[in-house]
């Protein structure tokens, strides 16, 4: 679809609400709330460290018998580095793998400069595709993840040839959050947007809001930065998912262009 002139206050006085677990939203909620929209945060999934780090620390002390260290998010990075780095140094030769420019941030904020990362794409799959992962034959990996979470990644290095570990540094559920604000502002015609960032973030908004906000959910424009969250969205009855551009950028420009057609039409 071609693009549409966006004028500055394009996204003025709209009500956009922000999924992203709480104190990850801020980055976003500041870029609407400078072009004039109403940020609403309701976070979907909460993020909490592991109650035993013991494993962690093992890994700690025998980190230099990888080759390769993936971490599969900013929560992982945080969440491994914050342990690892209070008891040692990262080992000088030890390169990190990761998807997505908030991953790199978060490794740079460590000290860890050494990253290899797609340029585009910001997935799995997309770092599964560089140079660097394709001979993997005898090489150790460890992939630092919260509980559960895709296996495509460690499948697939394993398929060429590599030892893989898991390791599990953080916690994911489903807040305990009232709905009642996103329902007042559904039954009040002034919820404007929904931003959405993972899958499981998604299935969780479903339960989260009940039969009557999922009928309201269903006809409200929904934004998902990657094809996974957009097919999850549509698999749940949602009637108007906007594939977006990755990251806070590529939703916002998404917002924007969305609603610079609404006024022209």
């Amino acid at each position: 679809m071609a693009a549409v002139c966006c004028p500055d206050d394009v996204l003025a006085g709209r009500r956009i609400v922000i999924t992203r677990p709480a104190g990850q939203a801020a980055h976003l909620a500041q870029a609407l709330a400078e072009r004039g929209a109403h940020p609403v945060l309701f976070p979907v999934l909460a993020i909490a460290p592991i109650d035993d780090v013991t494993p962690l620390l093992e890994v700690a002390r025998r980190l230099e018998q990888f080759d390769l260290a993936v971490f599969v998010s900013p929560n992982a990075v945080h969440h491994a580095l914050s342990v690892i780095l209070s008891r040692r140094a990262w080992p000088a030769g030890l390169p990190a793998a990761t998807v997505g420019k908030s991953s790199e941030a978060e490794l740079a904020r460590y000290g860890i400069g050494r990253v290899i990362a797609p340029a585009d794409r910001f997935d799995s799959e997309a770092l599964l595709e560089l140079p660097p992962l394709r001979a993997m034959a005898g090489r150790r990996v460890i992939i630092f993840r919260g509980d559960g979470g895709r296996e495509l990644l460690g499948e697939t290095l394993a398929a060429r040839g590599a030892q893989v570990e898991y390791l599990s540094c953080y916690r994911r559920s489903r807040p305990a959050l009232d709905p009642a604000p996103l329902l007042k502002l559904w039954s009040d015609g002034t919820l404007d947007a929904m931003t959405v960032t993972s899958s499981e973030g998604l299935r969780n908004l479903h339960a989260m809001v009940g039969k009557l906000g999922q009928a309201w959910l269903k006809k409200t424009p929904t934004f998902a930065p990657h094809a996974r969250i957009a097919e999850q969205a549509a698999a749940l009855g949602l009637q108007s998912v906007i594939l977006t551009g990755p990251g806070d950028a590529g939703l916002l420009d998404g917002l924007m262009q969305y609603f610079a057609r609404e006024q022209h039409q």
